[in-house]
């Protein structure tokens, strides 16, 4: 009987040795692919619109707060007037890239992706064309 429970006790560990090696062994098998990890996201600068490239970043991170209606702050970036004014004194720049001097926007919420603050500063080197 005691050898029956020694060859028991040796099944055992063996069965646990072989669990620790195999699940050690698939742990191991990950691997990373860069180009899977960090895709490359093209941002198109060029030939940017107001109507179209713009409008749409200020409606997803502006307009809640600095529409016609909403009016935050006594700033109004809803109409191309409106915002052109924030763009010819360099506000619009300043609070997206969260310059020093200038409050950073949006407020309470994460900084604009870079891609976003890319085509601003595009079509405001474009001299912000009405298009």
């Amino acid at each position: 009987m005691e050898m029956h429970g020694v060859q028991h006790m040796m099944m055992n560990k063996i069965y646990i040795l072989a669990a620790i090696f195999l699940i050690s062994n698939w742990s191991s098998c990950y691997y990373d692919v860069e180009e899977e990890l960090y895709p490359s996201i093209e941002c198109q600068t060029q030939n940017l619109s107001y109507t179209n490239d713009i409008v749409s970043i200020l409606e997803q991170h502006c307009y809640n707060c600095h529409s016609a209606a909403a009016n935050f702050g006594n700033v109004t970036l809803e109409g191309y007037t409106q915002l052109k004014s924030y763009v010819n004194s360099g506000q619009l720049l300043g609070v997206i890239r969260h310059e020093d001097g200038y409050s950073p926007m949006p407020k309470n919420a994460p900084k604009l992706r870079e891609c976003e603050i890319a085509k601003i500063v595009a079509w405001v080197e474009a001299g912000a064309p009405e298009n």
